[in-house]
Formats: structure tokens, C-alpha cells, sequence
């Protein structure tokens, strides 16, 4: 699995999931807001499985000297 998630999308899952879990939690949204892991999921392990269909890739790609 070769990362294709960069630090802004990874801080924007983050953000996502924590707020999804914390409102489905509270009660203010129903128990989908529960599937708020699964974008924490793929922020920790950097891949993203739907981004490959469409070759999506939003990792900052370093350049060879």
C-alpha cells in the first residue's frame, strides 16, 4: 500500500471523524455519525482505497536531485 494521502487531507479526516464521533456521541446526529472511523482510519494509515479508481494521489511528491 503506497500512501496517497497528504498532510492537509489527513488533518481535514481528522477533523471529520473526531467531530462525526463526538456528534453521534452526544446524541445530536444518529449512530451514522459513528462511521466518522472510517476517515480516522484512513488518515492513520495514509491510503485511502476510493482515491485509486480515480488516481487520486494527495501526497506532495518529492523531486529527485
Amino acid at each position: 500500500m503506497k500512501a496517497n494521502i497528504g498532510t492537509a487531507d489527513r488533518i481535514l479526516r481528522i477533523i471529520a471523524g473526531v467531530a462525526l464521533i463526538g456528534l453521534a456521541a452526544t446524541g445530536v446526529i444518529g449512530v451514522w455519525g459513528y462511521l466518522g472511523i472510517v476517515p480516522l482510519i484512513t488518515a492513520f494509515v495514509r491510503f485511502c482505497p476510493a482515491y485509486l479508481p480515480f488516481g487520486i494521489n494527495t501526497c506532495s511528491v518529492e523531486k529527485s536531485k
